[in-house]
């Protein structure tokens, strides 16, 4: 696999599990328990585990950007 921005082939794929010890933050907002079914790091729904590609050589995290808006962020004020 290369980098989408540089092309580096420095690619590394994370994998955890954090069960219900999930928490995220956006815009002072902050949920704690599984991860977000609609937080997208490549794939939708990964239930128990946060996943993802990062490029060592530039630091672009791999994927489809923009995101989608997620359910965390509707209805909340940015501060």
């Amino acid at each position: 696999m290369k980098c989408q921005r540089c092309e580096s082939e420095r690619i590394i794929s994370v994998s955890a599990k954090c069960s219900d010890c999930c928490y995220c933050e956006i815009y002072g907002h902050e949920s704690d328990g599984y991860v977000p079914r609609d937080v997208i790091f490549g794939e939708e729904g990964f239930g128990d585990y946060v996943q993802f590609q990062l490029c060592l050589g530039c630091g672009q995290m791999q994927g489809k950007f923009p995101n989608q808006t997620m359910a965390l962020e509707k209805g909340v004020k940015k501060e």
